[in-house]
Order: structure tokens, then sequence, then C-alpha cells
């Protein structure tokens, strides 16, 4: 089965991560299917803390991926944040 789930990237105490597609099985910062967006929890000043690309999310959602609690809540979040802004 696919999950949508976070990717550990960045440096020691200043965490980044990407949002990815990848076999349920593998390990969590292994080898992924596509990149779909990234979290950077720790944005300053002109930084984007978020970004995702929903219509790819969709995409692998009609396939029958599944997310993780933590991505739901950022996409949740993030199609709020994109129906105010439009």
């Amino acid at each position: 089965m696919l999950t949508i789930r976070l990717s550990r990237r960045g440096a020691k105490k200043r965490p980044f991560y990407s949002i990815v597609v990848t076999d349920s099985r593998a390990r969590r910062d292994s080898g992924y299917i596509e990149r779909v967006g990234f979290h950077n929890p720790v944005a300053r000043g002109q930084e984007i803390p978020l970004k995702i690309d929903l219509e790819r999310v969709d995409y692998w959602l009609s396939h029958g991926a599944g997310m993780s609690e933590r991505v739901e809540h950022l996409v949740k979040g993030y199609r709020k944040q994109q129906a105010a802004a439009a």
C-alpha cells in the first residue's frame, strides 16, 4: 500500500520535512516515489513554512494511497489556507 508521509531532511536541531509518496513498508527516509511538498516547522522571516501540491495529493489518494495522521492534518490546514486566499 502507498502512504503519503513525512521524510526528515535538514540539519541537527533544524528539521525540514519532505512530504512524499512511498511504500508503507519502506523506512522513513528511504527512497520514495514522488515528492509532493515540504514542511518547514522552524521557518523564519520570508521562508515558506508549508507548500503542498494538492493536485498530486488528490491524484495519489484517488489511486488508493493513505495519509499519515500528521500529513492529513497539514493538508487539511493547507486546503483551508488556500481557500481563504482565493
